[in-house]
């Protein structure tokens, strides 16, 4: 096979609308979308005539279902079971409709067709009204990021076409999607079988003066072009041709041109593009010198760096999120429920690692948006989840970036639920992970060793790293340590979270970002101090545990985390400096316990429990530990 570059234009998908149709089964979605069909003269010649031959065959009703459900499995069951995808016009656009399921136990399907879609149509039974599955429906086409919603109220017929029936559905389901964030545009009276408000006006409705299911769909606008989004190229496999390195994939958003510098996420390596190419059996054309989102391509580099399946391509001056942990609001469809502390395989584009539920941090419940505690998550729950994974992931906030904030979980090699990415209270640690700049430098070696600075004080250095929540107690034994230590003939200091912002981190915030620079900074600080023969006594909230795993990597092996513990309630009735009081009221943004989350250590050297212990009983464990680890 001959390769050769490709006409990017050839590639180009055609500008279709999607559209979902989504709702509780029986509701007539599939008898809607066959009336759409035939009533705007879409069907394919003959399809009409057949369906309805089969249905006399078969001595049956003629039903506009059947001209979607082409299964025979479906007509027998009379249910959907899997997405359908057709392309239809109308004289405003060209559309793709994805008819999706609405039994329950084919929600991954429904869900798998609203990630495809721009918009949604969603049926309620006029005569059943809203059901739980409506409701449901209606939240995951909001988790999935489908903003532009209408809603057909069908089968008037059967409810004698009455305004006041139609207009309490309308009233409590605008309010219920309103509560999610989803603004219906339109809610439409509509009988499919009838063929009342589909393509053409009703006169069975003289009161509704809105527009008919197709009118409502030509309203509706296509999501942003994706090619205007950040570069966003996932690498699928990398391929040898004599001697060049071809790394193939997708580009899911953005462009990239011939000589764009590129970073490859998360090893951080750089690279020019040098060429894009791809298989082609055409060998006439202009080689490419651009590629855009849509677009399966090949590119080589200026140089030969070693690329794995799986890194996530962008520019450099807009790269992902770089974190080993982030939020997700995830709908689980597993047979057995999703666990806190159990690991599965997370997908994230082209790729794969495995992952730790670290938390489970409330189910919600789709009916009525209630939140509630648990340790796992039910089969079709909706929940808030906490994800660690065991290595570096390049990811984006689903709100950034639908196409790369996306995941699936893996259960024993089936799919078991997906959801989306959240950052919130958590740091991009990109800028942790390349905080180096400087070039040109060597570390100068001491003139004494660590070895005599610990035989002249009488203990060896260390990092004595307290962490736990504001109010846990951390300051108040780091001092009294500190003057006992003292008292003791230890070179002791503490270095104190308030008192750091005042001088070394002066110019950072509170954002997650700067909470983590923050402990960087303190980190390496503290393992000077180590290195000097001190004992560094830090009292830091720091919250994330890979902030403080780049603080033990700073001191080595003479890191020792001291978890002073205290549960929020505690922290609450002490609140020494108010800030509880102030964050409950929403005052401080971002505030650890409240607003932002606290990861307990997973095996601290120490734990001092101040809920349960007194403050002499406290200071007198610390003594004793540092008795028997630093004294020489």
């Amino acid at each position: 096979m001959k390769l050769a570059s490709i006409n990017p234009d050839a590639q180009k998908a055609r500008d279709l609308l999607r559209i979902v149709i989504v709702g509780h089964v029986d509701h007539g979605k599939s008898t809607l979308v066959g009336r759409l069909f035939h009533d705007t003269g879409s069907l394919p010649d003959g399809k009409y005539e057949s369906i309805k031959a089969m249905c006399e065959r078969r001595g049956v009703p003629f039903e506009y279902a059947f001209l979607m459900d082409a299964l025979q499995a479906e007509r027998d069951q009379g249910i959907t079971i899997d997405t359908s995808q057709i392309w239809f016009k109308t004289e405003a656009r060209d559309y793709t409709i994805i008819d999706a399921p609405g039994h329950k136990e084919f929600l991954k399907n429904m869900i798998t067709g609203a990630a495809q879609s721009d918009a949604a149509l969603l049926i309620i039974d006029a005569a059943e009204g809203v059901r739980e599955q409506s409701r449901r429906h209606g939240y995951l086409l909001h988790l999935m990021g489908v903003r532009q919603v209408a809603v057909a109220v069908n089968k008037m017929d059967l409810v004698g076409y009455e305004q006041e029936q139609f207009d309490l559905i309308e009233e409590e389901y605008r309010d219920y999607l309103r509560s999610i964030g989803v603004e219906p545009t339109f809610v439409i009276p509509v009988s499919a079988r009838e063929g009342d408000n589909i393509a053409n006006g009703s006169k069975s409705m003289p009161w509704y003066k809105g527009p008919t299911v197709v009118k409502a769909l030509d309203s509706f606008l296509p999501n942003a072009p994706l090619v205007d989004q950040s570069l966003r190229f996932p690498v699928q496999d990398v391929y040898k041709f004599d001697q060049r390195r071809i790394i193939a994939g997708r580009i899911e958003s953005g462009s990239l041109k011939v000589g764009d510098k590129l970073v490859f996420s998360p090893s951080n390596k750089t690279a020019k593009v040098q060429s894009i190419e791809s298989w082609s059996a055409r060998d006439d054309f202009t080689p490419p010198t651009e590629a855009v989102a849509g677009e399966s391509i090949g590119i080589t580099l200026d140089e030969q760096i070693f690329v794995e399946r799986g890194e996530l391509i962008s520019h450099e001056e807009d790269a992902p999120v770089e974190t080993e942990v982030f939020r997700a609001r995830l709908f689980w469809l597993g047979h057995d429920p999703l666990t806190a502390g159990k690991s599965y395989k997370l997908k994230l584009g082209t790729f794969e690692t495995p992952v730790t539920v670290q938390k489970v941090d409330r189910i919600i419940d789709t009916s009525d948006l209630s939140n509630s505690e648990s340790e796992q998550v039910e089969r079709n729950q909706v929940a808030e989840v906490t994800i660690r994974a065991r290595r570096m992931l390049a990811l984006d906030e689903f709100a950034n970036n639908g196409r790369t904030g996306r995941f699936v979980l893996v259960d024993n090699y089936d799919i078991a639920g997906g959801g989306i990415i959240s950052m919130e209270g958590y740091a991009d640690q990109r800028s942790m992970i390349m905080a180096t700049k400087s070039t040109n430098i060597t570390r100068v070696e001491h003139g004494v060793s660590i070895e005599e600075r610990a035989r002249r004080n009488g203990h060896k250095g260390g990092v004595l790293w307290f962490t736990g929540l504001s109010g846990a107690g951390k300051s108040t034994l780091a001092v009294a340590l500190e003057k006992l230590l003292f008292e003791k003939g230890y070179s002791s200091y503490v270095l104190d979270g308030d008192n750091v912002r005042h001088g070394l981190n002066a110019n950072l915030g509170f954002s997650p970002e700067d909470r983590a620079e923050n402990i960087r900074r303190v980190g390496e600080t503290a393992a000077l101090f180590q290195r000097a023969g001190m004992l560094a006594i830090t009292s830091f909230i720091s919250p994330y545990r890979s902030d403080r795993d780049r603080a033990r990597a700073a001191a080595g092996d003479s890191f020792h985390e001291i978890y002073v513990k205290a549960d929020v309630e505690t922290c609450k009735q002490r609140d020494p400096k108010g800030l509880y009081k102030k964050a409950i009221a929403g005052e401080i943004k971002e505030f650890t316990g409240i607003s932002a989350p606290y990861e307990e250590p997973d095996s601290p050297n120490l734990v001092i429990d101040t809920a349960e212990t007194p403050l002499e009983e406290c200071l007198e464990i610390l003594i004793n530990y540092v008795e028997r680890n630093f004294r020489v």
